[in-house]
């Protein structure tokens, strides 16, 4: 009987020692290796919880140390600036193919990887930027003629290209940073035409320019000669036979005060009565 009694408080620490045990290894395992994270500088994560709630949009892992139960998982997004490069072929306003080479780059909105990871995961690259990208382009492009977009309009196409794909990336969770259209290429033929034709133009100018300054020129030239003409007109109305004396007379004095020897005979001119002025030396 006594050795009956002394196994029962033996098997009930046994049980106890057993489920305190459990318990430590439980601890053990939510502590283990696979409970502890490090998240880089540039990475950000969103922890989808298993058995409370699933995705916790609401709550961006920064870079840093973390514990997780070992049941959640994290997922974890890069936001640094990624380039995506893009060759296509479009059609302008008049139904030509055109190829366009583009570049965008982007990164994830910071504060919205819940979001993102939720709509388009991962992999939003391929399935959210690129598509978006090329429809902004065939959009774009196609209110377009080759002539403009070769020449005039290409600078108009990037910013509206920028405009509209910032837009619709914005409202997915995602930062448009630039839009870069890297290349224009049309079909040989229109290319070719199209720079005779600027060539001409460029000629036409330049052809009009110079008829322009010669019209002006001759302009001068008329309103010169009737400057001239004019000031005679002025001066001759001006003039009687007193006054061309009277200057006759000051040049004579003027003359007689230079250090040249002279004799000047007074009253000895012609009919004017000017006076004569003799033998410079």
């Amino acid at each position: 009987m006594s050795e009956t009694n002394n196994r029962k408080p033996s098997q009930g620490r046994l049980i106890t020692t057993g489920i305190i045990g459990f318990f430590i290894l439980i601890v053990v395992i939510m502590f283990s290796s696979a409970t502890f994270l490090t998240i880089e500088p540039g990475y950000r994560g969103v922890l989808f919880r298993r058995f409370a709630g699933g995705l916790d949009k609401e709550n961006i892992y920064q870079p840093g140390f973390h514990i997780i139960a070992p049941w959640n998982n994290m997922h974890l997004y890069s936001v640094r600036e990624v380039q995506l490069e893009e060759e296509m072929e479009v059609l302008s306003s008049n139904g030509l193919n055109i190829r366009v080479d583009v570049t965008v780059r982007v990164n994830p909105s910071y504060d919205k990887i819940g979001g993102l990871h939720e709509q388009f995961g991962q992999d939003f690259l391929t399935s959210l930027v690129r598509p978006e990208v090329r429809a902004s382009v065939r959009n774009i492009i196609g209110r377009f003629t080759p002539e403009e977009l070769y020449s005039t309009k290409r600078d108009e196409v990037q910013s509206l290209i920028q405009e509209d794909l910032k837009n619709t990336l914005s409202n997915n969770y995602v930062e448009l940073r630039a839009t870069l259209i890297r290349d224009i290429e049309l079909p040989e033929k229109v290319k070719t035409a199209i720079e005779e034709k600027i060539e001409a133009e460029q000629l036409a100018l330049k052809y009009e320019y110079i008829l322009d300054q010669e019209r002006k020129e001759a302009e001068r030239k008329i309103i010169e000669a009737q400057a001239k003409a004019d000031a005679n007109r002025i001066l001759s109305a001006s003039l009687s036979e007193n006054i061309l004396r009277d200057k006759g007379i000051e040049a004579t004095l003027e003359l007689s005060n230079s250090a040249n020897s002279k004799v000047i005979v007074v009253g000895g001119g012609g009919s004017d009565g000017l006076p004569l002025i003799l033998g410079n030396n």
